[in-house]
């Protein structure tokens, strides 16, 4: 079990992780710039409950897929980065605010936990957990209080993200603004990305 002191440290750890920009955060603004608080609940609750599931899964031993088939875990980051592509020229085609376009779609409850396994800063942030985190000993009781804190306080954390976008919405009125907002977005979840990519070229 974890001291009190590893407990506030591990505490602290998941509320800056999950409160600090990455893909999941600019989605989530876009997100509630474009669609609304209610529109958004799916996507932000498949993110918390998807990031769960994953610190439970890796932590009881998916991670040990990677030994066994060292060409996944590259094959993910791939997959990521395509992935990851797509979502930015989704974002900065979508369509005004409010206005419900086929391009203009929030993401689903399932879409959202299913992109937390090619979320380059969603597998950081497991891994570095369950290495920091966990006792081996007592292994699954570990993982269960990794994932019961990453549900607590990273839940109310990626939420403040989708408040601030809603909060926006009021400032981006033309389809102008929100036109370049959508952009910045694309172009910042882009940008994140780099060290993805950095990290897959040989040096």
């Amino acid at each position: 079990m974890l001291s009190a002191e590893a407990l506030v440290a591990l505490t602290l750890f998941a509320f800056v992780a999950s409160i600090t920009p990455g893909p999941n955060n600019l989605m989530l603004l876009a997100s509630g710039v474009n669609f609304g608080l209610a529109r958004t609940v799916p996507h932000m609750l498949g993110i918390a409950i998807g990031f769960v599931l994953m610190i439970v899964l890796v932590g009881l031993g998916f991670v040990q897929l990677f030994v066994l088939l060292p060409w996944l875990h590259p094959a993910l980051k791939v997959a990521g980065i395509l992935y990851m592509l797509w979502l930015a020229w989704r974002i900065a085609n979508a369509g005004e605010v409010g206005s419900g376009t086929a391009s203009g779609r929030p993401f689903t409850f399932l879409q959202a936990a299913a992109f937390q396994w090619v979320n380059p800063k969603a597998w950081a942030m497991a891994l570095t957990a369950i290495a920091t985190y966990s006792d081996p000993s007592h292994l699954l009781t570990g993982v269960l209080v990794l994932a019961a804190v990453f549900g607590v306080v990273g839940t109310p954390s990626i939420a403040v993200w989708a408040l601030f976008g809603v909060g926006l919405r009021r400032f981006l009125s033309s389809p102008r603004t929100v036109r370049l907002f959508n952009v910045v977005m694309a172009l910042l979840l882009v940008a994140s990305l780099w060290p993805v990519v950095a990290d897959l070229v040989p040096a």
